[in-house]
């Protein structure tokens, strides 16, 4: 029922500063800027390729459901829940003391000492309101039916506005066919009660279609399609591992969209791993930025991140400057370095394995070239300095083994990088002497 993907926030103007030249052409590094305003009132969608595609107000909904028929994932706007800060934002509490049949008799006795509920920080697809699922078909506020392929709500909540209002909530049933949700919200008393029957369907191109429980109306605050999109920056709630909650400022991917991730690496550092690359909701994160004694930011030292898009190119990213609640500015280097994409390169049967790894003493690579018979192998430091490089002739489309000594090389970690013709793989091994 559920399948991985996300989004959230509103609707503005678009622009394209920052694109490249031509789109999937590869370019020398380009600086951007991204502005999210004083306090971080907007969001900004990014794409790689084409720039900035929308900076969004993040305060206009409250909750929003995922426009696919196939998800059951409902988020609450907690990227404007900024209580640390003495500001009132979006609260989920599941209510403890009865199912649905409790609905005319809230009793928010002992409030304060239940649990928050706050989307997932790696999983786009368990939104607040599915933080206690169970599994299929059991999907936190409930449970899919076999027979109608709906999910049909089995639980209350209690949601804290940014006014610091209270209010009941009962998602009663996702129609999966119709693409349809039904959701009642009233004030603790009853008063004010409303049964909201929406349609996600003319929202099929976006990810979320939001709602404002205040205003009682559908936000539509994606500014583009899923499609013309690739990060976004926004404010969004981390959960530490020991549980702790905290709002942060950093940046999410999209659907689809692959990160990689290297640390203690030169700038210049340019050999990433499509076997590695994560597509989790937040692998670039925060961490990326760290506050100062003297309260203001300094970018981390020799971070490099690699992105790949959803056309498939690989993008070099480097931050460069963060200034803060001022104005949100956020500076950054991006570099498209390959325009082959993970797609192209599975069409051909090139393909590398490393055993083992860890190594010592000799290393076994195992190499197809596919279509080139040329094939260079390069060893990298953790500093990016290129520590083995050797070109080899092997016959296309035979797997062949190269054995590489390495008891020359210090223990620590490398990066092997084969390019053969076109097609370039690179894969992290430990080397053990």
């Amino acid at each position: 029922m559920i399948n991985k993907l996300f989004t959230f926030v509103a609707l503005i103007a678009t622009t394209f500063a920052g694109s490249y030249p031509v789109m999937g052409q590869k370019s020398g590094p380009i600086t951007d800027t991204i502005y999210m305003g004083a306090g971080y009132n907007n969001e900004v969608y990014y794409s790689m390729s084409a720039g900035n595609k929308g900076a969004v107000n993040r305060k206009q909904w409250d909750i929003a459901f995922r426009a696919s028929r196939m998800s059951a994932s409902i988020l609450t706007n907690d990227a404007s829940n900024n209580n640390a800060i003495s500001l009132a934002g979006v609260e989920l509490y599941a209510y403890p003391k009865s199912d649905t049949s409790g609905w005319a008799t809230v009793d928010t006795a002992g409030f304060y000492s239940w649990k928050k509920l706050v989307n997932s920080t790696t999983d786009w697809e368990t939104g607040a309101f599915c933080q206690n699922q169970k599994g299929h078909p059991d999907y936190g506020w409930g449970k899919y039916n076999t027979a109608s392929h709906d999910v049909v709500g089995d639980s209350l909540f209690i949601i804290k506005l940014r006014d610091g209002s209270l209010r009941k909530i009962w998602i009663m049933r996702k129609y999966s066919s119709l693409n349809v949700i039904d959701f009642r919200f009233a004030n603790l008393d009853g008063t004010n009660d409303n049964k909201i029957s929406l349609d996600c369907s003319p929202y099929s191109t976006k990810n979320f279609v939001g709602y404002n429980l205040v205003d009682n109306q559908i936000v539509d605050f994606e500014p583009v399609a899923t499609s013309q999109w690739d990060l976004l920056f926004a404010k969004y709630m981390y959960t530490y591992p020991d549980g702790v909650l905290y709002p942060v400022v950093g940046v999410l991917n999209n659907y689809d969209v692959k990160v990689d991730k290297f640390e203690h690496v030169s700038l210049d550092y340019k050999a990433f791993d499509l076997a590695a690359m994560d597509s989790t909701r937040s692998p670039i994160g925060w961490e990326w930025k760290k506050l100062n004694a003297s309260y203001t930011y300094d970018i981390v030292d020799s971070t490099v991140y690699f992105v790949q898009d959803k056309s498939g190119n690989i993008h070099k990213l480097v931050f460069k400057e963060f200034v803060g609640t001022s104005t949100g500015r956020i500076v950054f280097q991006k570099e498209m370095i390959s325009a082959l994409g993970f797609a192209e390169v599975e069409k051909s049967s090139f393909n590398v394995a490393v055993y083992p790894n860890p190594v010592s003493e000799v290393m076994n690579l195992v190499v197809n070239p596919g279509k080139s018979v040329n094939t260079m192998v390069s060893i990298m430091d953790i500093s990016g300095k290129i520590v083995f490089a050797q070109q080899y002739e092997l016959q296309s489309e035979v797997l062949t083994t190269l054995r590489i000594p390495v008891t020359a090389l210090r223990t620590g970690m490398y990066v092997v990088v084969v390019q053969s013709g076109a097609n370039r793989i690179s894969q992290k091994v430990v080397i053990n002497n």
